[in-house]
């Protein structure tokens, strides 16, 4: 049986980003593997973090910049492990929406004040 979403009706639920929404397929807060739907608003990031174990991620929509490049619609990026980023949506189009599945999840690298 296969699941099929549209797009324009995934329930993105806000995050403390601002202008960052996600929506989680799977987790296993064990192994830190999750699968999941990331929206960005235009100028908007995701906290700079680092990648305990692969992240692999298709851009389905507008696009987004990192230290490594720029990525858009169409776009498949592969993070090895130990990758540090922090993605901004571009600010000249549509919000960024990705699918991105996280084999080992993430480490946030949030500034203390």
């Amino acid at each position: 049986m296969a699941t099929v979403i549209d797009l324009a009706r995934v329930p993105f639920q806000p995050t403390r980003y601002p202008g960052v929404s996600i929506h989680f397929y799977r987790t296993d807060r064990e192994s830190g593997h999750a699968a999941v739907m990331i929206r960005m608003e235009p100028g908007c990031g995701y906290p700079a973090h680092r990648h305990v174990g692969p992240e692999e991620l298709l851009v389905l929509q507008g696009g987004f910049r990192d230290e490594h490049g720029e990525w858009r619609a169409g776009d498949y990026a592969r993070f090895e492990p130990g990758t540090r980023h922090a993605p901004v949506a571009l600010a000249d189009g549509p919000a960024c929406v990705f699918f991105a599945i996280a084999h080992e999840g993430i480490d946030l690298l949030l500034r203390r004040a």
